[in-house]
């Protein structure tokens, strides 16, 4: 046993350790504070501080599986510490947890009864459950649900005299067209409702005619570019085509899912890539991530701003048209790109991929599941997912995979990288993140790949955010979580 002079040195030196992590965390580099947060840890077990401020961290890398167990291990070494139902209640919310979010709320104000933001909290968990229970009671059974895009006619919906912005003329989405419609983005201008409902269904009835699973194939000579994570960072977006030029047959795009949330303009970012993909089906291919379904929508964001800037009708036509976006590609039967990753179990072929059934919201399980949440991991095999959906997987888990569809590259999104990009599992795995200052304060570059046939070396492009001349606080696009964490007295690390 270590003796007590010891126990004091580790003691002091924890407290040295957790001022570092403090400090690595307030300049938001939180995965250094998450590494000094396991070396205080580490030294002093004991300290219900130094995992809850861990959860804190996590939570802010959106790593809400981990951020959770670290929370109730704080709330394991002092049931009486409020920080720690708080952080796991904020990871509880984050993952749409309702329920148990508020048991934890509830938890605090019971340790915290004079404490005015833990009763505003309690309130808000209290009406966001209230709500759940109500749609659940007035949902229609899947089977006898008709699909919203059958009561739309977009032809009936009429365009004011006075409205100034972009037409699509006919059936026709023109290249003039979304050249018009991004200038007037870029200007604080509204796509009419006529031809963002056109447009939206347009791309259903496209979409819904690609397998899962969707193989294409590049030309010698010929380029191909594949980009991560957008989440509503429309000006970024505007920045990729000025570095790379805009989609077209010759110089087509694979967007990796992850389209919407977060960002303040989702809305013309996903108008953007569809309009392109009418224009010109093959200048623009479309994966679905976790953030194209129903759930974290609701949440992070998109929902809101789509009843705001459209109607209530398009979050439903919305949700439609992500349920038929593929799960993944295939570049020249040679690169695999999906939004997460890889499976919990060996022997997934592709013909597997392709005969998923993917009309549907995000399964809890299995392949669909594993493709839209999963990350890669440094260790050999298999673990448990930080995001407390999905899984962690190894080198090993993608060679396999690799070999096993005669395959060389695994290209992935879903996790956001200093430089954009990580090169992993001995080369055989690249993530690469679009969103660059993800959320305004990571301060992370964006990348994009360029492959170009026959040999497909991927060619990394990276760059730093465009600080845009607008900056709109909308109210409901403010985060619940960066909410829970950065905004009341609770919520700060000790």
């Amino acid at each position: 046993m270590p003796s007590m002079e010891t126990e004091k040195s580790n003691i002091s030196q924890a407290e040295e350790i957790k001022f570092l992590a403090n400090e690595a965390f307030k300049a938001h580099k939180f995965s250094q504070a998450i590494a000094l947060y396991t070396q205080a840890i580490e030294l002093n077990s004991q300290s219900a501080v130094y995992w809850a401020n861990r959860a804190f961290a996590h939570t802010k890398l959106e790593e809400y599986g981990s951020a959770l167990l670290d929370a109730s291990e704080a709330i394991k070494i002092d049931p009486k510490y409020s920080k720690g139902y708080y952080r796991r209640g904020a990871a509880y919310l984050a993952m749409g947890k309702f329920k148990e979010a508020l048991r934890d709320f509830q938890q605090v104000k019971k340790i915290c009864p004079n404490d005015p933001d833990a009763a505003k909290k309690l309130r808000e968990c209290e009406k966001a459950v209230l709500k759940l229970k109500f749609e659940e009671a007035i949902s229609v059974p899947e089977s006898e649900r008709r699909s919203v895009a059958d009561f739309i006619d977009y032809q009936s919906i009429e365009v004011e005299p006075q409205y100034s912005g972009a037409r699509i003329e006919g059936d026709v989405v023109t290249i003039d067209f979304v050249k018009k419609m991004m200038d007037d983005f870029k200007n604080q201008k509204s796509l009419h409702r006529r031809y963002a409902c056109q447009i939206v269904l347009q791309m259903r009835d496209m979409l819904r005619a690609l397998p899962s699973l969707v193989d294409i194939n590049i030309p010698n000579g010929k380029h191909f570019t594949v980009c991560g994570d957008v989440h509503g960072q429309f000006y970024d977006l505007l920045n990729i085509f000025e570095l790379n030029g805009l989609p077209s047959e010759d110089n087509p795009y694979l967007f990796n899912g992850d389209f919407v949330d977060r960002g303040s303009f989702s809305l013309e970012v996903i108008l953007t890539l569809f309009a392109f993909k009418c224009m010109s089906p093959s200048a623009v291919y479309l994966s679905r991530g976790n953030h194209e379904s129903k759930s974290m929508n609701k949440i992070y964001g998109f929902e809101g701003e789509v009843k705001s800037k459209l109607s209530e009708i398009f979050v439903e036509l919305f949700a439609e048209v992500f349920c038929c976006l593929p799960l993944a590609h295939v570049l020249n039967e040679k690169v695999f790109v999906v939004h997460g990753g890889l499976f919990s179990v060996d022997g997934v072929k592709l013909s597997d991929i392709r005969a998923i059934d993917r009309f549907c919201e995000p399964p809890e399980e299995g392949l669909m599941c594993e493709l839209l949440w999963s990350d890669p991991q440094p260790q050999p095999g298999r673990g448990p997912s930080k995001r407390g959906v999905g899984l962690s997987f190894g080198a090993d888990v993608t060679k396999r995979f690799l070999q096993e569809n005669n395959l060389d590259l695994v290209v992935r999104s879903h996790e956001v990288k200093d430089e954009g990009y990580e090169i992993e599992h001995d080369g055989k795995l690249i993530t690469v993140f679009s969103a660059p200052n993800y959320c305004d304060q990571m301060g992370n570059k964006g990348a994009f790949i360029r492959f170009e046939a026959p040999d497909l070396k991927p060619n990394i492009v990276t760059f730093s955010s465009v600080v845009s001349s607008f900056c709109l606080p909308v109210p409901f696009l403010v985060l619940i979580v960066d909410y829970l964490c950065t905004c009341f007295q609770l919520s700060r690390i000790n």
